[in-house]
């Protein structure tokens, strides 16, 4: 049986698999937007005895529906962000708690404790609007890291850029965090030589620049600030886990998710690998729907790293997509 209590904490590579269809049964049970889902697509209860074969919810539910376990609705939710002609997505949360365990063990995954670093987020655009959920991101790991130096930038350059220089002469690691746009437009007008910098763009071009492909954007950044590699994170309002790219588009899950890849003719066959649209197991989802039919088309390699290719030619373009890779 499922203890949802602290069950983040217990998720890994041996368990994943288990977990995931005992999320699949109480999800089944408790969402009557996915039970209805999958009941239109005649699955068979019984017959689903491996996660290949849990059937994913299209994202754009989000949009349309009040996609939760249960028939409290919370008070928090996360907003995606869009043009005013559009739908937006709102994924409500629950508990706040499973979010926060999920961001952070998935962070000291891959980077360590946030406490060791100064976060400095670049969010122009994002912390104009309410229920942003890169900005409760960013807002939980500047909590956890407590360095007085922590900020928001909207668009005070000449500031954020001293504050770079000087934590780049203390040898301070830092990571700066920021959307496609506010880095490309930083960057133009502030080079620099850094170090102990690590640049984590989130994507978001929001139809500011001329549209450009990540190693474009990642060779320009490199290019004015003589770095080696420009960082991703991959997330998205509709999902509570991230996956991270160190290096070239490369993107690794964090304990919490596994990837697969949809024939793009065939939305029901679901594949360990190859090239398709991109399908999301997000365990931390648990009070919402934990399987998750994405827009964005990806190559999934055996080792579960993924590079984002593009979107679908059907989906409307989302505030937070990523680029052409």
């Amino acid at each position: 049986m499922l203890k949802e209590d602290g069950f983040i904490e217990h998720i890994n590579a041996e368990n994943f698999d288990d977990i995931a269809l005992e999320v699949f049964k109480k999800q089944y049970r408790e969402n009557d937007i996915y039970r209805a889902y999958v009941d239109a697509l005649s699955i068979d209860m019984g017959a689903v005895d491996s996660i290949l074969k849990i059937p994913f919810l299209p994202i754009s539910f989000f949009k349309t529906h009040q996609v939760i376990c249960g028939d409290t609705l919370p008070g928090l939710y996360f907003e995606s962000s869009g043009t005013t002609s559009e739908v937006n997505s709102k994924h409500y949360i629950k508990d706040a708690a499973v979010y926060e365990q999920s961001l952070l063990k998935g962070f000291e995954q891959f980077y360590g404790s946030p406490g060791d670093y100064v976060i400095l987020a670049l969010l122009p655009s994002y912390l104009e609007r309410r229920n942003a959920s890169l900005v409760h991101m960013a807002e939980q790991l500047m909590k956890k890291s407590g360095h007085a130096a922590n900020g928001f930038y909207l668009n005070e350059w000449d500031k954020l850029s001293q504050t770079i220089l000087e934590l780049e002469a203390a040898g301070q690691k830092t990571i700066l965090l920021g959307v496609t746009f506010a880095l490309l437009d930083f960057a133009e007008q502030f080079p620099m030589k850094l170090r102990n910098i690590i640049v984590m763009e989130t994507g978001g071009m929001k139809g500011r620049k001329t549209e450009m492909t990540r190693e474009e954007v990642h060779g320009f950044l490199k290019q004015q600030w003589q770095l080696e590699n420009i960082q991703s994170e991959y997330g998205m309002t509709e999902l509570l886990s991230q996956a991270y790219a160190k290096a070239a588009g490369v993107f690794y899950p964090t304990c919490s998710m596994k990837l697969f890849i949809r024939d793009v003719n065939d939305p029901l066959e679901v594949n360990p690998g190859g090239v398709g649209g991109i399908n999301v197991i997000d365990l931390a989802n648990i009070h919402s729907c934990s399987f998750i039919a994405t827009e964005d088309i990806g190559k999934l390699e055996k080792d579960g790293s993924f590079k984002v290719l593009g979107r679908m030619d059907h989906s409307a373009l989302r505030g937070c997509s990523l680029m052409t890779a």
